[in-house]
């Protein structure tokens, strides 16, 4: 096809007639708003082609034109090529990067090598796309917590986002097994908390371990630097301090903070942990620190704070939880992590910020601005919208990508049930049950890439691609779903992967080096998945 453009515009009209050739002659202009777009498309045409593409005095003379159009929206764009040039009309600057991404891939593959390629024939075909995002919020979780990534990789993944228009990217940044995020105040997290003396190997009964110390964080220089290498690229950077639960990185660290006291080590175990945090003021006023250095570094609207799978067992054979629950008029634990959320809820408000947790969350009430992540199933985010909060659909049987790819016994720690690219290529992110107003609080969805089984961002690659590219289609596109179409243009799509290095897994199956033969998996089926997803969230059903 001539057009292989993923996600795929709103409106592509291929045109009858020669394309553009880029050559030593092609200049670019752009406005001043969009100046940095334009300056990023020049620098990627030019490591490829080897070409000046200057910059142009006047836009009459450029064959690259960039020009602004607010009427159009935002991140939206229209795109033409012809024989005379390329014209890009954007709603705004995240308009023109999308457009520019939509350049490169009109162009041979070759072009996302980032580096000279010699022998290639620069030209775009003939074609008008008028195009604009279905959704405000498409995006990746990673989880840099389970297995740290070092900043390089992270920047990486960033620009895989961006290539695909997701333009969110959710840092999970504290885990029970490893605390990633400097936080000056309590610097034990990273000192301590930041390392493990050895991770699990597999999942279920016959998991092992492999004996090697793990570890690593993030500078909040680190971090701000991820940030605005983000947002170059349009990407807003939403940081996860996971809390009440998952949290025994941050007790080893500071024992204090457990309901115990007891000394502990960061976890080397996998799944859910007994261990919690206590719901003394103390540890309240523990994590708004936390927070305030959160909020210093990231200026996202929306910061995490988990709220997950949060056993309770050791509040309620605690006698001084029980005590406090008693002094605050609380008689179960949900109560009582609803008490603590909305602490770090009403905390995050003050600052004019919005709170962003796991569907848990609605286990309580919450300030109205609180945004829900929906991920076991679609429940979580049919009650937040009809209670009027703003929800992100990730359910884990259409978007987890830790998730096995198929029933091969090549398939490397297979876990849960099996979610294809087509899987996630049927993924809805808007249910059905809701009206159109209730509809309207869909921001959304994402991905979520848990990384227990993904030691190297390697192995990152071959969980998160193609499937991510998926994803990124049916939170772009408005055009009608079509697989066969989707699939056509998936096959001309690996090649840009190709040439970006990305590691993914193959229709075929793995690659031999990417399999893990006789690490234990922890299979289900998707009705067993069903059954256990609908006893989990009994407590947020209206």
């Amino acid at each position: 096809m001539t057009t292989a453009l993923l996600p795929l515009p709103a409106q592509v009209h291929e045109l009858v007639e020669p394309g553009f050739r880029l050559d030593a002659t092609t200049s670019i202009a752009a406005p001043d708003v969009l100046r940095d777009e334009a300056d990023w498309l020049r620098s990627a045409l030019r490591a490829a082609t080897g070409l000046p593409l200057h910059e142009a005095g006047d836009a009459a003379a450029a064959a690259i034109v960039f020009a602004l159009d607010e009427g159009i929206g935002a991140e939206a764009y229209r795109l033409t090529t012809s024989v005379a040039g390329i014209r890009i009309v954007a709603g705004d600057a995240a308009g023109a990067f999308y457009a520019a991404q939509a350049v490169l891939q009109l162009l041979p593959p070759a072009v996302y090598r980032r580096a000279r390629v010699t022998g290639v024939d620069w030209v775009l075909p003939a074609v008008s796309l008028a195009d604009a995002p279905r959704f405000g919020w498409r995006g990746a979780m990673l989880d840099v917590a389970r297995h740290f990534m070092p900043k390089h990789d992270v920047l990486r993944f960033i620009d895989l986002l961006a290539a695909h228009r997701l333009n969110v990217l959710h840092l999970h940044l504290t885990e029970d097994q490893g605390w990633r995020i400097e936080i000056l105040r309590y610097p034990r997290l990273t000192e301590v908390g930041a390392w493990r003396a050895q991770s699990q190997v597999g999942a279920g009964p016959d998991a092992v371990f492999d004996g090697r110390p793990h570890g690593g964080f993030y500078t909040q220089d680190d971090l701000r630097e991820i940030v605005a290498y983000a947002a170059s690229r349009h990407i807003d950077v939403v940081p996860e301090i996971d809390v009440p639960g998952h949290s025994q990185a941050a007790i080893a660290a500071y024992p204090e903070l457990g309901v115990t006291g007891e000394q502990l080590e960061v976890y080397t175990r996998w799944g859910i942990n007994p261990n919690v945090l206590n719901m003394e003021e103390a540890t309240v006023r523990f994590y708004q620190g936390v927070l305030d250095e959160v909020m210093a570094i990231f200026p996202s609207r929306f910061i995490g704070v988990g709220g997950d799978e949060c056993p309770k067992d050791l509040w309620e054979s605690d006698s001084r939880t029980r005590e406090l629950m008693a002094e605050r008029g609380l008689t179960t634990g949900e109560e009582l992590q609803t008490w603590f959320i909305r602490r770090l809820d009403e905390h995050l408000t003050a600052s004019g910020r919005r709170l962003f947790g796991w569907d848990e969350v609605l286990e309580g009430e919450l300030d109205q601005s609180a945004v829900v992540a929906s991920w076991r199933g679609s429940r979580g985010a049919v009650t937040a919208a009809r209670r009027g909060h703003d929800v992100v659909l990730c359910p884990d049987d259409s978007v987890y990508l830790d998730y096995r790819q198929s029933d091969s016994p090549d398939e490397p720690i297979p876990v849960s049930i099996v979610l294809t690219v087509d899987d996630v290529y049927a993924f809805e992110p808007v249910p059905a049950e809701l009206t159109a107003e209730q509809a309207a609080h869909v921001l959304g969805g994402q991905a979520n890439i848990w990384t227990e089984h993904m030691d190297s961002p390697r192995t990152v690659d071959f969980f998160a691609f193609p499937r991510l590219a998926a994803l990124a289609e049916v939170l772009w596109s408005s055009a009608p779903k079509d697989l066969a179409g989707f699939r056509a243009r998936l096959t001309h799509h690996l090649l840009r992967l190709d040439a970006l290095g990305v590691e993914y897994r193959a229709d075929s199956g793995p690659k031999p080096w990417q399999r893990r033969p006789g690490i234990a998996g922890r299979p289900s089926t998707r009705e067993q998945r069903a059954q256990y997803m609908d006893s989990v969230t009994a407590n947020i059903a209206d």
